[in-house]
């Protein structure tokens, strides 16, 4: 919902090249966590996978640095929704009902989160369908109203604007961001029906429907919006062009639940993490105790709602994303090395396997290597 003006900025009329390559680099990454997920039952996603690869030390750091991924991946959303909210209220994006309001929605989603994992599915797969549907329907309605002249003056520059692949490299890693979220469906496998069959199906789906969705945003934002690189809510922005005051307050409505749906995913899965950790003596025991009666680890979910509130409300949109992004890109590279270590292993049978698994896995790695040597050195410290 904020990434057409970010990519806009860094690229100009290269960004649709940087999507081409940052599905590319995704798929891979997929493709690995397909098929190591498909040898997994318990809670825990890539530090379970790296836990049982590589031994303790690595699957702490494996664990440590998915959760603090998490944590920036909330704070970088969380300010997105406030830019949102801002277009019913304008105040809220400044001082004091900024702090409220970001207090507000983190504390709803952690009780959400704290009362059961079946309430906190119910909420998520209603906010998902209502999430599809404003953003097919963006996509859908948008199409009609781009214009061809937009995109013969990107076709004229392209001859004209030096490539910049510094901005190219950011731009795709950028995108790691945007195309995540797979990584997550595989943490509360624990909680999840045949989890070695449902996760690498969902991991696989998710792929094919974000790209394409992905890119007809973009072709929309490009065709419709003039300002795109100025706007700090691009889809409102183009809605407001092409269907009006109403298009664009009914898109800002349905971004505001999408950005729920993520918000609450995040929480679910940083907690896990801390639980799943706890679970294996790598931190402190209370963070895997259950509440008795809602099942759910209480402790954990309050310790990421503290921290959760002091990184968002310090925080900004693009250095926590970046962040984010950069920091995922270690649990990328350990499960894919798990991929080759436990197929060695041959101790637990594959529900998905992969053709030419080493290919898929030295490119994978890459890839990853290319995107971290890209980042800004101080994200990377």
């Amino acid at each position: 919902l904020g990434f057409p003006a970010i990519f806009f900025c860094l690229l100009g009329v290269y960004r649709l090249l940087a999507f081409g390559a940052g599905a590319g680099v995704v798929a891979l990454v997929i493709l690995c966590f397909a098929e190591v997920g498909s040898r997994f039952q318990g809670t825990g996603g890539p530090y379970l996978y790296a836990l049982t690869s590589f031994g303790k030390l690595t699957g702490f750091q494996a664990g440590w640095l998915f959760w603090l991924s998490r944590l920036f991946a909330f704070a970088s959303v969380c300010n997105l929704f406030v830019s949102y909210a801002a277009y019913f209220l304008p105040s809220v994006a400044f001082g004091l009902p900024l702090a409220v309001t970001i207090s507000g929605v983190i504390l709803l989603l952690a009780l959400v989160n704290f009362v059961g994992i079946r309430t906190t599915t119910i909420v998520n797969n209603v906010i998902t369908s209502i999430k599809l549907f404003v953003l097919i329907t963006f996509v859908g309605v948008g199409l009609f109203f781009v214009s061809s002249s937009s995109f013969a003056v990107q076709s004229t520059a392209l001859t004209t604007q030096p490539f910049s692949f510094s901005s190219f490299s950011m731009s795709v890693l950028l995108l790691v961001f945007a195309f995540s979220g797979f990584d997550v469906a595989s943490v509360p496998a624990g909680e999840v029906r045949e989890p070695h069959k449902n996760v690498p199906f969902a991991l696989l789906t998710a792929l094919v429907v974000v790209t394409v969705l992905y890119m007809g945003i973009q072709i929309v934002c490009i065709g419709t919006l003039p300002n795109l690189a100025t706007s700090t809510k691009p889809l409102a922005d183009a809605t407001l062009l092409f269907a009006g005051s109403t298009g664009a307050a009914w898109l800002s409505a349905g971004a505001l639940i999408t950005i729920l749906g993520t918000l609450n995913v995040l929480i679910l899965t940083s907690s896990r993490i801390l639980f799943a950790m706890a679970e294996h003596e790598q931190l402190p025991p209370f963070l895997a105790e259950i509440h008795p009666r809602f099942h759910t680890p209480g402790a954990a979910i309050a310790l990421c709602t503290v921290i959760l509130l002091v990184l968002t409300l310090f925080g900004n949109f693009l250095y926590a994303l970046s962040m984010s992004a950069i920091i995922r890109l270690f649990t990328f590279a350990t499960t894919a090395l798990a991929v080759i270590r436990l197929r060695n292993r041959e101790q637990t049978e594959a529900a998905f396997s992969l053709r030419y698994p080493h290919t898929i896995v030295v490119a994978a790695l890459v890839l990853c290597a290319w995107l971290f040597l890209s980042s800004a050195w101080q994200e990377a410290r």
